[in-house]
């Protein structure tokens, strides 16, 4: 079983419409969207939930106003204002816990928040992983590693080959739970300064956990002297240029119409996407029976 996780140094470099072809391409793999802040890839797969999980992570105070006596030491301890008179204020609340320990009385617990739910879904293309972080919920690490968690027991227990995951943007805790074990790292970049940036430090990301990655260039043709200088950086770092993928028009009519962009042209992007995927096995990913 491989696991491939398309990541990208920054948002809006097509990573999800890239890795929502590679769904249509792979065959016998199950699927994962890893970006839990702000879930897309379900846009275009259109999926059927099966199982909905609650996610509990962190920790909230909670007063028992039968037991409190009113005395304010919660309030005259907390140092992020999260207590006042009438209670808690639950969106203020960091769940450090000092309130219940200097309350001389009791009255205060730490309970677990529910901070989102993740999904068992059916699609046209596989099952599907994804999950929906709570708004201003943390931990966003930990549900990442819940959903790889899950798409590993079901690639299992179905025998699957492949495990297809859309990753988050950026290169913090969330690109990290998603990087570390995979067998390759698909990074989608695009020709603009920004995108060399947040290229060259997701690269340093998945050579920290030796996590050998190729690079594809989306809207290549939009700047050729930043493409250029893509390639050569990627040259000198001994990083493969899977491919090339040129502005297509086709790519916006696919997502507005929520299809994967194989599915729906047979484009010059589309057509460079299947040589990516033809790159991909190149690293051992099994050949879908649709390429």
């Amino acid at each position: 079983m491989k696991e491939i996780i398309v990541l990208s140094g920054k948002g809006g470099t097509g990573k999800t419409s890239i890795a929502g072809s590679l769904a249509v391409l792979a065959d016998n793999k199950v699927l994962a969207d890893c970006d839990v802040d702000a879930a897309d890839l379900h846009l275009l797969l259109a999926p059927s939930v099966l199982e909905k999980h609650d996610f509990r992570s962190g920790q909230t105070a909670v007063i028992d106003d039968a037991v409190c006596t009113g005395c304010g030491s919660c309030e005259k301890a907390c140092r992020f204002g999260a207590i006042n008179r009438e209670g808690i204020i639950a969106y203020s609340c960091e769940g450090c816990g000092f309130c219940s320990l200097v309350c001389p009385v009791g009255a205060i617990t730490m309970q677990e928040n529910m901070a989102g739910q993740w999904y068992i879904s059916d699609t046209r293309y596989g099952p599907l992983v994804h999950a929906r972080l709570g708004i201003g919920e943390e931990n966003s690490g930990k549900l990442v590693t819940t959903v790889r968690g899950a798409a590993r027991d079901i690639a299992v227990r179905e025998g699957m080959d492949t495990i297809i995951s859309d990753g988050p943007p950026g290169t913090g805790c969330p690109v990290i739970s998603s990087l570390s074990g995979a067998d390759l790292a698909l990074i989608v970049t695009e020709p603009s300064l920004s995108g060399i940036h947040d290229l060259e430090r997701v690269l340093e990301v998945c050579d920290h956990f030796n996590v050998p990655a190729v690079v594809a260039i989306n809207k290549h043709d939009i700047n050729m002297e930043n493409t250029n200088f893509i390639e050569r950086y990627c040259y000198n770092k001994g990083v493969t240029v899977a491919a090339h993928i040129p502005f297509d028009t086709a790519v916006m009519e696919s997502v507005t119409r929520g299809i994967p962009l194989i599915s729906f042209s047979n484009g010059n992007a589309a057509t460079e996407i299947r040589h990516l995927w033809d790159a991909i096995m190149a690293y051992g990913i099994p050949e879908s029976e649709e390429t």
